[in-house]
Parts: structure tokens; C-alpha cells; sequence
């Protein structure tokens, strides 16, 4: 996608949002749902027990022992551990997950990398692709695996074309660094979700937000009229903060995410105008202020994390202290600018 073409995708975007839609929007993010299946005993009890942190579904070596839909609710979010599918599951179990299925978002198919896909696996993540979910695909007992796992890896990603993610829900192997990141990666609504209803997890769920909106910044940034793309830009890091304040379980309006915008930023209007101006340089003012959004609203985003990590006890003095030293640390990456 061009950037002109994503420039106009945000404005539109936006320009469709008044503030309730957007504080709605931001609301009905964290009721996302994530729905495990599988093969019979694939592991997914024991994934659902390793995201949640605690034993919540029976696991047992015995296959089929999961005979019904099995759910537990992280404040608006559920996780569902579903019945297997595969000879041993009958036509009331995979009835039983045809319905989970039903009020997914993202759907986690879990492999066993011990026993390698079948053509019933296959079908299994065909039936949910063609449903129309995003399908992250877990290939689970790794541990299990003697070598060198890249052999296995690539014969299950030729099988299924799409990229799997390798794990040990036994041993906690792959699950934050990159299941739950490809989790996240997978539907808009995952970060606000996952951060909000797994704790530990909330670092991996905030970056993402982060990065997404101050890519987002950046495109409106460079907007080449003086002043056009500035609502939006607002709109952006308001919506930024209504999803972290979610994340970190403190919500908060339209009118007190712009209070804190106010406050760890400082000097607002005269940040903003200054941003704007440059753009009559053409050409590299363009750059100058798709690169300054960036910064700023990378910053503002770390700034408003810490504030609500203190659970609000930063004062904001100390906030904005904290967030003229998060402008200066790093410049973003290239592929970063344009992360939406």
C-alpha cells in the first residue's frame, strides 16, 4: 500500500469518528475474543493454562479428555479452550467448537510437532481461514523435537503456506516472545485485549499501540497543507491514550486523554504550530514534520505508559520532564514510520 493511498485511508477514518465513536470504539476493543482448537491432545489445555498463568482446563496424556467448550473470563475478554477435532471427537464436541468458533476474533490452532500435520489439520485451518478469522498457527512440543527444528518447521509451513510459530506450552517456550506478539500482530482489536486482560503481557500490548499510532502520526504529519492533517493528528494520540489507559485498566474519557496529552506534552500549540510551519519547505519540511509527529507521539505514547504504570503518581512536572527525554533517544527506523 502507498502511503498517499494509507494517508487517505486515516483521514477517512477519522473524518467517520466524532469523539463518542471513537471512546466506543476503543470500549469495544478489549471484548475481543480468542478461541483455541486443534487436534486432540495437542497441547491446548496446557497453552490455555500458559497464557492465563494458572490451571484453569483439565489436561490429561489421555486424547479427547476436553469434551466441552471450556472458558474463563479476563475481565471483557475470553479465552476458550474448545473440545479437539480429529478421529476421537465426536459429532457433539466439534459441534461444541463450531460454536466457539462462531465468536472468535483471532482463532489459535495448535499443532503437535511430534506428530506432524495431517490432512485433517490441514482442513481444520482451511475451515477457520475460509470463515474469514485470522489464524495463528501454534506448533506446539517442541521440546519434543531431537536437532535441528527448522526441518519440521518448514515442512509444516509448506503444507499449511503460513508461517508458524514454534512453542513449548509445557515449558513457556516462544509464548511471550513470539506467540503473543504474532497474536497481537494479527487483528487490530488483539493489543487493547491481551493487554488489558493479561497483565504480564501489557509491555508487548502497549508497544504495539504505540508503534502502530505513531506511524500513524507520521503519515498525518507529513500531510503538505499547513495545518489539514493536525485534527487528525490529535485524534490519533487521543485514541493512542484511550487505548493504553484501557490496557493498563485505568479508562478515561476523550476530555481527560486530552488533559494528559496537555500535560506531558507541555507548550501543545506552540509544539503543533511549529510542526506545521516547516511544511513550507516543500519536499524536506514534508520530512521534517512526518518525522517530528513520529517522535512526538512515540514519546507522548512511553510517557502516558509510565504515567499509568505509577498508577497515576507521577506528577506532571515528572511527566513532562520524562517525556522531553523520551524525544531525544532515538530516532525512528525507516520500516517504522510507516507502521500501520
Amino acid at each position: 500500500m502507498t502511503v498517499p493511498s494509507r494517508l487517505s485511508e486515516a483521514r477517512r477514518f477519522f473524518e467517520s469518528m466524532d469523539v463518542r465513536q471513537i471512546e466506543q470504539a476503543v470500549a469495544a476493543e478489549a471484548r475481543a475474543q480468542l478461541v483455541i482448537i486443534g487436534p486432540v491432545n495437542s497441547g491446548k489445555s496446557t497453552l490455555f493454562n500458559q497464557i492465563k498463568g494458572q490451571k484453569l482446563s483439565h489436561v490429561s496424556a489421555v486424547p479427547g479428555t476436553t469434551r466441552q467448550v471450556i472458558s474463563e473470563q479476563f475481565g471483557p475478554f475470553w479465552l476458550v479452550d474448545t473440545p479437539g477435532l480429529g478421529e476421537v471427537s465426536g459429532e457433539e464436541t466439534t459441534a461444541a467448537t463450531q460454536a466457539a468458533l462462531r465468536r472468535a476474533s483471532v482463532v489459535i490452532l495448535v499443532l503437535d510437532a511430534s506428530a506432524g500435520v495431517r490432512q485433517s489439520d490441514a482442513d481444520l485451518y482451511q475451515q477457520a481461514v475460509q470463515q474469514g478469522f485470522p489464524v495463528v498457527v501454534a506448533l506446539n512440543k517442541i521440546d519434543l523435537i531431537p536437532g535441528d527444528l527448522r526441518p519440521v518447521l518448514k515442512d509444516v509451513e509448506r503444507k499449511l503456506a503460513v508461517p508458524v510459530i514454534p512453542v513449548s506450552a509445557k515449558r513457556g517456550t516462544g509464548i511471550a516472545d513470539k506467540l503473543i506478539p504474532a497474536i497481537i500482530d494479527s487483528h487490530p482489536q488483539m493489543a487493547v485485549t491481551v493487554g488489558r486482560a493479561l497483565p504480564r503481557y501489557r509491555n508487548i500490548a502497549s508497544g504495539k499501540v504505540i508503534r502502530e499510532s505513531a506511524g500513524l502520526a507520521t503519515l498525518l504529519g507529513a500531510e503538505p497543507i499547513p495545518g489539514a492533517g493536525l485534527p487528525f493528528l490529535i485524534a490519533v494520540q487521543t485514541r493512542m491514550l484511550l487505548r493504553l489507559s484501557v490496557i493498563y485498566g485505568q479508562e478515561m474519557g476523550v476530555t481527560r486523554a486530552r488533559e494528559l496529552i496537555g500535560a506531558i506534552a507541555g507548550g501543545l500549540v506552540i509544539r503543533y504550530a511549529a510542526q506545521e510551519l516547516v511544511k513550507l519547505i516543500p519536499g524536506p519540511g514534508w520530512l521534517i514534520a512526518g518525522v517530528t509527529a513520529w517522535t512526538g507521539t512515540n514519546a507522548l505514547g512511553r510517557a502516558a505508559s509510565a504515567f499509568f504504570e505509577s498508577q497515576g503518581k507521577l506528577n506532571n512536572e515528572d511527566l513532562r520532564r520524562l517525556y522531553r527525554r523520551l524525544r531525544k533517544t532515538r530516532a525512528p527506523e525507516p520500516d517504522e514510520l510507516v507502521d500501520v
